[in-house]
């Protein structure tokens, strides 16, 4: 029987991370890069308005479109491999993108480019869930968070320098040559520092193409009148949001037979019966409804109603990213010891220094770039705490086996709630122009509004998810330190969730702790093993040392269990039609340990 964890950290695993850290810059920064280089690329090529909006759009949409099947993809075909063949592809549509001769080869190389980029997102996330665990994981996480909230924010900044530097006439296509060389580095260095996939020799499971076809159509679907509605609003077709409706329910029906026939559905639903990935997936939609659609109006106020040139109107926006991305790596240190308190408390700072930026605005001031400095760094410092922490937190309780696939939910959640944020922020922002004739202050204030509006809807969602973790702890009583009653815990945990297993089989579940004192052993490895010594069920122990593990069918099975700092343990276990709770008690190395029934 393989391994099913290491006992030890990965020794390449930060030069793993400094390899996805650059991938994941690169095609986060072309979301919001192209936007200051759009009037060069009409001069340049003759674009018209509408094959300008789908260089901007189309790489939003088939960002999102991707991601879901490619995280599956890099789960049960390899992450490395998966992040290898993504990350060429993404350098050679940039080059092409940049050696554009008509408009209409510039937006098949952006269509090309965004499902790159959303076939390489995943790999990055599965990679840090693979390499890190405990603090460390929340530290891999915050400079990921660092880099999201920097490249978003940059991205207008670097547009403006390269303009700048290379002249407007042919300045657009550097915008899209800088990833070249960027991205050649970066395929050495993933060569040679990012782990060896694993064998997955008559592991893999169905790849559901049916299921990808049908989710696929409905994010399309979703997407298309909301990434056309940045142009114009009225002309958009919204009817398509009923079709993505239609789409959205076949895929359930579907999954849900798939789940039946062969056990492998595209989506395991069951992810979404954790309160702290559901949770964490709405707060990541609305919060990036809000987040991304600050620089939109921003941008557009500095550039067409203060005539800010593009590096001026970066420069602007830069303390948001400054304060980003030092909170982002704060926070990432922070998470594993203060929890979704923290993420509340950026959500609020985000709020304050919006409320602040809109009340700048409102003055309309002379320097109106020095004056919104400090709001938007106010906001970028909450920012960083909420990105990071976020994703941590909704990723914390995924086994390793599906967090490419859950990262890839997680982030078209982000990339759907973008383009809503951008829509309704535009819709508002641009009548509210027609209708004061050109009153700018006014009409950046009624965006910023429905901004605010969204990061408090994301707030609440945080102070739920709290509040339910706090009234759920509270049902669950700690464990007495001589260990002693450790059972009890497991055993009321049954009664609250029989027969609710996310898979819909039989469970085993529990919690793993100390034996010296009975306190919990957080991010433990457990592993049951059927009679013929394969592997039947794989889950990651929780920070509270609970685990759940879901084998398909009822029988005798020996449980492995590892965790870091404690001796290894290997115990029999009963699963019948119904949940079974056993408590596993690890002592220090070379001590004896066992594995004790509930019931």
């Amino acid at each position: 029987m393989s391994s099913p964890g290491q006992a030890a950290p990965d020794p390449r695993r930060w030069r793993a991370l400094v390899v996805c850290l650059v991938a994941g810059f690169m095609t986060l920064l072309d979301v919001s890069i192209v936007n200051v280089a759009l009037p060069s690329m009409q001069r340049g090529l003759g674009a018209s308005a509408a094959e300008l909006s789908w260089v901007v759009s189309g790489y939003a949409l088939t960002f999102g479109l991707v991601l879901v099947s490619s995280g599956r993809l890099g789960d049960d075909r390899g992450r490395k491999k998966m992040f290898l063949i993504s990350l060429a592809l993404f350098t050679i549509t940039s080059a092409v993108a940049g050696l554009s001769v008509d408009p209409t080869m510039l937006v098949i190389a952006r269509l090309l480019q965004g499902a790159a980029g959303g076939m390489l997102n995943p790999q990055i996330i599965g990679v840090i869930q693979q390499l890190f665990s405990g603090r460390e994981r929340g530290r891999a996480f915050g400079l990921f968070g660092a880099v999201i909230g920097i490249s978003t924010a940059v991205g207008p900044l670097s547009g403006g320098l390269l303009l700048q530097w290379t002249g407007e006439a042919e300045g657009w296509r550097w915008v899209f040559y800088v990833n070249v060389p960027i991205g050649i580095i970066a395929l050495l260095l993933g060569l040679w520092w990012l782990p060896r996939d694993e064998s997955t020799s008559g592991e893999r499971r169905p790849l559901d193409v049916v299921g990808a076809l049908l989710l696929g159509g409905a994010v399309v679907a979703l997407m298309l009148p909301l990434v056309l509605s940045e142009q114009d609003f009225a002309g958009a077709p919204w009817w398509l949001v009923g079709v993505a409706v239609l789409l959205g329910l076949l895929f359930v029906a579907w999954e849900r037979r798939a789940k039946r026939t062969h056990g492998h559905p595209l989506v395991n639903f069951g992810l979404l019966r954790t309160r702290s990935y559901a949770m964490g997936t709405a707060l990541g939609l609305l919060y990036f409804a809000g987040f991304t659609s600050i620089f939109f109006v921003l941008t557009l106020f500095l550039q067409q109603g203060r005539q800010f040139t593009p590096l001026e109107a970066g420069l602007a926006l830069t303390p948001f990213a400054v304060g980003s991305a030092v909170s982002s790596a704060v926070g990432g240190r922070l998470i594993s010891r203060l929890g979704k308190p923290l993420i509340v408390g950026g959500l609020v700072t985000v709020v304050i220094g919006l409320v602040a930026t809109d009340i700048v605005l409102r003055l309309d001031p002379v320097s109106v770039g020095w004056a919104i400095a400090l709001p938007l760094l106010v906001a970028g410092v909450g920012g960083g705490l909420v990105i990071a922490p976020n994703q941590t937190l909704a990723l914390e309780e995924v086994p390793a086996r599906e967090g490419g696939t859950a990262a890839g939910v997680l982030q078209t959640g982000q990339r759907i709630g973008s383009a809503i944020g951008i829509s309704a922020v535009g819709a508002v922002f641009f009548s509210t122009l027609a209708s004061s004739r050109g009153d700018w202050p006014s009409s950046i204030s009624s965006g910023l509004v429905i901004t605010v509006g969204l990061v408090v809807l994301a707030l609440l969602v945080g102070i739920a998810d709290l509040v339910l973790g706090r009234v759920s702890r509270r049902r669950t009583p700690d464990s007495e330190p001589d260990g002693g009653s450790t059972a009890a815990p497991a055993a009321q945990e049954t009664e609250e969730t029989q027969e609710t297993s996310p898979d819909g089989g039989p469970a085993v579940v529990g919690r793993v702790v100390r034996s010296e004192d009975g306190r919990p052993v957080p991010g433990a490895v457990l592993t049951l093993v059927d009679e013929a010594g394969h592997q039947a069920a794989r889950a990651d122990g929780d920070a509270d040392g609970s685990f759940r593990l879901v084998p398909r069918h009822s029988g005798s099975y020996q449980l492995v269990v590892r965790a870091r700092g404690r001796a290894p343990d290997v115990g029999r276990v009963a699963v019948n039609g119904r949940e079974s709770a056993y408590d596993v008690v690890l002592g220090p190395a070379a001590e004896d340990h066992v594995v004790r029934a509930v019931r």
